[in-house]
């Protein structure tokens, strides 16, 4: 099994993030590596469709994009249900409002 990067290099980097004491199985190990290499080959071929000889770093910014928004998208969706629960408790208040005012008004 051929493995396009050296696997103490994925194992180093993934342990920065690990705590101490996990142990990586085997196969998460080969699953990262060909996720890596995969990754490279999709970000290769944006790179491949710009019509000139030289690839610069704008390009590449341009080409990673999608990856970084990644993160940017997760955090606009804690945001967003954020509101969104503040605006249901707001309807929620009013609903109680409502249905208080026309109890009210239905005993007189």
């Amino acid at each position: 099994m051929k493995l396009a990067f050296p696997t103490a290099t994925i194992v180093r980097e993934m342990k920065k993030n690990i705590n101490k004491d996990k142990m990586i199985r085997k196969e998460v190990k080969v699953g990262m590596n060909r996720f890596l290499e995969e990754i490279v080959g999709e970000v290769s071929k944006r790179l491949d469709a710009y019509p000139y000889a030289m690839i610069d770093y704008r390009m590449l910014e341009e080409a990673i994009r999608p990856y970084k928004q990644v993160k940017e998208m997760q955090s606009e969706k804690v945001r967003m249900n954020k509101h969104m629960d503040a605006i249901i408790e707001d309807c929620l208040s009013i609903k109680r409002d409502l249905d208080a005012k026309f109890a009210e008004q239905n005993v007189q």
